[in-house]
């Protein structure tokens, strides 16, 4: 995973598949916005969830975080991730659950602005 060194877009993330498969990054995030978190009613996009994804010939690695340490809609939103990606990516998808913590700044550019954060 690699961050852009501007302190005020720290929470752009860009995934090692922006550089090995650009092709198939848009089908990714189309299908990763279909994931809902059913508490906040954003996409895991627009919080920013989606830390890395690598892809290889046969199987795709999705580094994702989640927006508490117990989310109790965890396991439902991992297994649901895994299904999209594997549909967007056509192939098999491995979901790694990352150790950082969430925070607002990780959100996508606009997407806290209902919350007043931005």
């Amino acid at each position: 995973m690699n961050q852009e060194s501007d302190p005020e877009t720290h929470s752009k993330v860009i995934w090692q598949a922006e550089s090995t498969h650009p092709e198939l990054i848009e089908p990714f995030r189309e299908k990763m916005r279909e994931v809902v978190d059913p508490e906040l009613g954003l996409n895991i996009i627009e919080l920013g969830l989606i830390r890395d994804l690598t892809i290889s010939d046969d199987q795709a690695v999705v580094n994702m975080i989640l927006t508490t340490p117990y989310c109790p809609y965890g396991p439902a939103m991992l297994e649901a991730t895994r299904q999209k990606a594997e549909s967007g990516l056509n192939r098999s998808v491995r979901i790694e659950l990352g150790l950082q913590m969430w925070d607002f700044s990780m959100m996508e550019e606009g997407a806290g602005a209902d919350w007043g954060m931005y």
